[in-house]
């Protein structure tokens, strides 16, 4: 099944909205920001370059599990450095492809350079559910003449 729509697409609907924090920052900063944002990760920004990720699941995996405090530990020592970006021109389908492979939930969108916005698998589910629910609608209206 192809599944159409691009990643521009969804930044556009989705809104411009986008946070960040520097890896000097401690883990706890990155946290309380997530949380204020209602988000689950953070593009990790220096000097305007993206230079990692930080996820709910590093703060679990690296910090937590591992007895390390979230109040000192900087987020330069839990971030994700190898980074995989979209960009506006991708295709939804590419990028859920893309992070099934990679096992990501996040992925940040990328544009000459610069960090325009980050797609969430969510973001991708609830475009995939929108444009099959067009569709339904549009063949239920050519089968009943509406």
């Amino acid at each position: 099944m192809e599944i159409s729509g691009s990643v521009s697409a969804i930044l556009a609907r989705k809104g411009s909205d986008l946070w960040f924090i520097a890896p000097t920052k401690t883990v706890y900063e990155a946290i309380k920001l997530m949380s204020e944002k209602g988000v689950g990760a953070l593009p990790v920004m220096q000097d305007g370059r993206l230079v990692g990720m930080v996820t709910e699941r590093d703060y679990t995996r690296k910090v937590m599990l591992r007895g390390k405090s979230s109040r000192e530990t900087p987020v330069l020592e839990i971030m994700t450095d190898t980074l995989v970006s979209a960009n506006p021109a991708d295709s939804v389908g590419e990028c859920m492809e893309t992070m099934t492979e990679r096992r990501i939930r996040h992925l940040p969108v990328v544009q000459d350079g610069q960090l325009i916005g980050i797609v969430s698998i969510g973001d991708l589910v609830k475009w995939i559910i929108s444009a099959q629910d067009a569709t339904i609608d549009q063949l239920t209206k050519y089968v009943f003449g509406e």
